[in-house]
Parts: structure tokens; C-alpha cells; sequence
């Protein structure tokens, strides 16, 4: 009678100690399950050039894109584009043809749940152009109200333009098919330098957009299609 308790406990105690590593086991097994997330190039088009292009009399644009994943929440990204803008004010009218390039980095804010790739992001970037300007056209101010004003056709080339920008990048991006994504981002950008003329402003930068007088900040927006080909999961 007394060895009865002693196995019920001995038993007891191994039934517990068996539990216990089979709780282990399967705390193990769960946690080697992992999602993989692709790693890869994505490239695409701005839709909102070839759009503007065909709404927008005068203007002419096209620009590509590609951003490539260095971390979990970080992206190389570059775009490259061409535009040809007809500057036509009451008393101007110009011609600004050239091409530009912007380098940065992309920062994914956005949290996704397992399997997604989806972006909240910002981005910074540095911009470059090179651009000619023609003046067609002017008109030449007078102070005397007997006579209108004379307005003189003429064409004057100006090439070798350069300028350069940092610019401020806001956006989201989704997956809508299978590697497949559409983006929507804002931009602001600040002058840093241009090649200035003595008697003409440049009136349009590619790349950077409409210029002033009163200020080097400039706007800008995108709405990208693009496709990512993965090369490893990580």
C-alpha cells in the first residue's frame, strides 16, 4: 500500500514532464514557420506623362522608373524622362525640350500583414536636367498708351542648360495583381542651381516643372504602373 502513492507520482511526474516537451515541440514547430518576402527590381512607367500628353496642348513627356528592395523597409529608386513643353504666355512664347534624372532612396512607413507588399512611403531624391529653351516669341513692354505694344517673332536657341534640385517625395503604392503595382506620389522640390541667362528666365525645367520668379520651390506628382521581378526571398 505504501508503493501505490509513490508510482502515482513518479507516473504524475512523467505524464507533466511529457506534456511540457510536447508543448515545446510544438512552440519549435510554429516558430519555424516563416514568410518569405521577395527581394527584387521593380520597373514601370508614369502613366500621368502619356496622359498629360494627349489632354495637354504643347506638351510632350515620358518617364520610366525602377526601385530595387536593400532591406525590409528600404529602396533604391531612380526615374528617367524626357519632356517637351510649349511655354505660351500673353507676352511670351518658348519652347523648353530636354531630358532629367532623379536618384534616391524610398523608406516603407506602412506595416503589411503577412504575404502583402504594400507602401505607405517617403522618398528623397536628387535631381538632375539638361535642356535647351528657344524663344519664338515676345512682346516689348511700352509705357506709351498712344501706341500698343510691338510684339517680335524671332527664334533664339539657348542650349547646355543645366539644373539641378533636391526633392521631398510622399506616395502610396499597392499590389493589384500578381507583382504587379499602381503608385500615386506627390512631390516637392527645391532649386538648388540653374544655368542662368542674362535677358531670359528659364521658364520650364524637365523634370522639376514650371519655374518663378518669387521662389526655387516647385510641385510635381506621379501615378505609376510598375512590375517587380523578384530575384530572391528573404
Amino acid at each position: 500500500m505504501k508503493i501505490l502513492p509513490i508510482l502515482l507520482f513518479f507516473i504524475s511526474t512523467l505524464f507533466a514532464t511529457l506534456d511540457t516537451v510536447a508543448q515545446e515541440n510544438l512552440e519549435k514547430t510554429q516558430d519555424t514557420i516563416v514568410q518569405k518576402t521577395k527581394y527584387g527590381l521593380r520597373f514601370g512607367l508614369d502613366l500621368s506623362k502619356p496622359l498629360r500628353s494627349v489632354l495637354e496642348d504643347g506638351y510632350q513627356g515620358v518617364e520610366l522608373l525602377a526601385d530595387f528592395r536593400i532591406q525590409d523597409r528600404f529602396y533604391l529608386a531612380a526615374e528617367i524622362g524626357n519632356e517637351k513643353k510649349d511655354y505660351d504666355a500673353p507676352n511670351i512664347n518658348a519652347l523648353t525640350k530636354g531630358s532629367y534624372l532623379k536618384v534616391g532612396i524610398n523608406y516603407n512607413a506602412y506595416l503589411n500583414w503577412a504575404g502583402m507588399t504594400n507602401e505607405i512611403f517617403t522618398g528623397l531624391r536628387y535631381g538632375f536636367s539638361s535642356f535647351s529653351q528657344e524663344l519664338l516669341g515676345y512682346e516689348i513692354y511700352s509705357t506709351n498708351q498712344s501706341f500698343p505694344a510691338t510684339y517680335v517673332t524671332q527664334n533664339i536657341e539657348y542650349g547646355g542648360l543645366t539644373a539641378h534640385w533636391a526633392e521631398f517625395m510622399l506616395g502610396v503604392k499597392t499590389q493589384v495583381f500578381n507583382n504587379v503595382y499602381l503608385s500615386l506620389n506627390l512631390q516637392l522640390k527645391r532649386k538648388i542651381y540653374e544655368t542662368e541667362l542674362e535677358n531670359f528666365s528659364n521658364l520650364y525645367i524637365p523634370g522639376f516643372n514650371t519655374t518663378n520668379d518669387f521662389s526655387d520651390w516647385g510641385v510635381g506628382y506621379g501615378y505609376n504602373l510598375t512590375y517587380l521581378l523578384p530575384v530572391f526571398k528573404k
